[in-house]
């Protein structure tokens, strides 16, 4: 016979103030999915830095610009972002969540806006935004960004040499 005392049922979870969570579950979900270094980005750097270009990881294009891309090939001004499915309302994958399904609609809503702001912010600043989608092939990808530098390379040398 033990003197121990069972213990006590567990208080129902609530979210933290100001949480977006539905559950515990989906909070630790939530805060595991990764904002950078995902498998489609490292499997683009691999291939455009196997083809012996050289960029910024999750950089800034412009300074005071809170937002990052992906990878950024600053003196060619070339941004690169991979987008992610579920974040960024792919027209093919995304699939909304069937709970506080206003919620991710305004969320997702307000996620490809400021794609859109970004994209038109560094147009106006002289840069070339790529933007690819997490499900296309990382082959193809970095094919389109190696021939992007490389034409911005050479479009800069050719103005260098005609102005020097």
């Amino acid at each position: 016979m033990s003197n121990q005392r069972p213990d006590p049922e567990p208080a129902p979870w609530s979210p933290p103030e100001g949480s977006w969570a539905s559950s515990a579950a989906n909070r630790r979900s939530m805060l595991g999915n990764r904002n950078r270094d995902t498998s489609p980005e490292r499997a683009l750097r691999s291939l455009v830095h196997a083809a012996g270009l050289r960029y910024r990881v999750a950089a800034k294009p412009l300074p005071g610009m809170r937002r990052t891309a992906d990878l950024v090939f600053r003196p060619s001004r070339v941004a690169v972002f991979v987008d992610g499915c579920f974040w960024h309302g792919c027209p093919e994958h995304f699939v909304p969540p069937k709970t506080n399904p206003e919620y991710w609609r305004e969320k997702i809503g307000r996620n490809v806006q400021r794609d859109r702001d970004t994209d038109v912010r560094l147009a106006e600043a002289g840069w070339l935004v790529l933007r690819f989608w997490e499900h296309e092939p990382a082959e193809a990808c970095s094919h389109i960004v190696c021939e992007t530098v490389a034409a911005r390379r050479a479009a800069q040398a050719k103005r260098t040499a005609t102005n020097g």
